[in-house]
């Protein structure tokens, strides 16, 4: 069955295609991460890494593009120039544009809160920090190699939260660029340069220099929302000209667990994304990256994946987990990422029927990184992962929601089944390896 997530970040094409073509075929190339070498290769069922999730990955690659490189920082007249590193997962600056120490996202000002405001209100109180990114990459020759020629590869969205420039985006919007260019809704333009990329969350910040003049957002408390709450979505769709789109609708669901879709049409699948907002709110190709507002104009969530297979079914990234994402990216700090040291699949209804188990119930372990939290804690492989602290595992999306919700040097226990007996291990989790 193919995936039913798709990433929000269509390809240009000269003329926009996006408009005949399902979202799932629409998207700009990728890499993956490689993790630690385990001390055995998985055995049995298809595993995925539960510790350091692969990279995200996009859906299909545009005819027009080539380079799958890491980004690398542009420079310009209106941009203050810096290099970019890549160190595994996460993608630091070398200089920073701004010699002020940033404000931390969790501090930033929030709305006054009051009067929920309506729908256009709402609009036109957030629009002006809408942006829309556009990631330009090198494009493909006649046998595949680049000519050198950079051409814009896909179009998202992102917002300005700092008056410095700094603006929050997903990360498959700008992997892979050669050049980012930042259009506001006053018809400006911008060369911007990475601050940092956190490809396991699908998360960046990059910056633009608007000499402390440029219009932001207010981040909200994503831990208010209840289901049912009116949200407002804002973003490219579609690339379409004149500004971005605007749709409403509730909070569907809180807490979704979801995979990002894989580089391919046989891809094993991307990164886990965790806490997410599901809405009904309308969001299609174009706006990832983009913010999803709660009723007093204050962003709740970053749009990033939706669905080829059903209407009104999209997801957000929740904006108290991006928090400590940014603030780490901007400080040029690692992210804080539990590490556990194992590679993890789901069993299939048959093996959980043989092992007397509810369907979807735990996860095998395939391989165990040596030297990690789990290979001292006595993990081993085929050991049949049952319970996280107490609760049921339900399949590999539950195992790294549980996992993920902690954080390096929290101690945990996991239960596990093992020639057909329970015994619990107690595991003290490590901060994740950048490679």
């Amino acid at each position: 069955m193919p995936p039913i997530r798709t990433r929000l970040f269509p390809a240009m094409l000269g003329l926009l295609l996006a408009l005949t073509l399902s979202a799932c075929s629409l998207g700009s190339s990728s890499s993956t991460m490689v993790a630690p070498s385990p001390t055995t290769a998985p055995s049995s069922s298809s595993a995925t890494s539960a510790t350091t999730v692969p990279t995200a990955s996009a859906a299909t690659t545009a005819p027009t593009t080539a380079s799958t490189t890491a980004p690398v920082a542009t420079t310009a007249s209106n941009a203050t120039t810096a290099s970019a590193t890549t160190t595994g997962g996460t993608t630091t600056a070398n200089a920073s544009a701004s010699t002020t120490p940033a404000t931390s996202l969790i501090s930033a000002p929030i709305g006054a809160g009051g009067q929920p405001l309506s729908v256009a209100q709402i609009n036109q109180k957030v629009r002006p920090a809408v942006v829309q990114v556009t990631n330009n990459q090198k494009a493909q020759g006649r046998f595949g190699a680049a000519n050198g020629a950079v051409v814009p590869a896909g179009v998202g969205t992102g917002f300005i939260f700092d008056k410095r420039g700094y603006i929050l985006t997903n990360n498959h919007v700008v992997e892979g660029a050669t050049t980012l260019t930042v259009a506001t809704t006053d018809n400006k333009t911008y060369d911007a340069k990475i601050v940092g990329t956190y490809p396991q969350g699908d998360l960046a910040v990059i910056q633009i220099n608007g000499n402390g003049d440029l219009p932001t957002v207010a981040l909200g408390d994503s831990n208010k929302l209840q289901v049912g709450d009116p949200v407002v979505a804002i973003g490219n769709a579609l690339a379409l000209q004149g500004g971005p789109t605007v749709t409403s609708g509730v909070v569907s669901a809180l807490g979704r667990v979801e995979q990002e879709p894989g580089n391919g049409p046989n891809s094993a699948g991307g990164v886990f994304l965790v806490d997410l907002i599901q809405t009904d709110a309308a969001i299609n190709p174009g706006n990832s990256g983009g913010p999803l507002l709660n009723a007093a104009g204050e962003v709740v969530g970053i749009n990033t994946l939706g669905s080829t297979q059903a209407q009104g079914i999209g997801f957000a990234i929740s904006i108290n987990s991006a928090k400590p994402v940014a603030d780490a990216l901007i400080a040029g700090q690692p992210v804080p990422r539990p590490f556990v040291g194992i590679s993890t699949g789901s069993l299939n209804p048959q093996q959980d029927a043989q092992l007397k188990l509810p369907a979807n119930t735990g996860v095998g372990v395939a391989s165990v990184v040596s030297g990690s939290p789990a290979d001292k804690a006595g993990v081993q492989i085929n050991d049949i992962i049952i319970k996280f602290d107490g609760q049921t595992v339900k399949g590999e999306e539950g195992f790294v929601g549980f996992l993920l919700a902690h954080k390096p040097g929290d101690t945990v226990t996991f239960t596990v089944l093992r020639n057909g007996q329970q015994q619990d291990l107690k595991i003290t989790l490590g901060q994740a390896p950048t490679q």
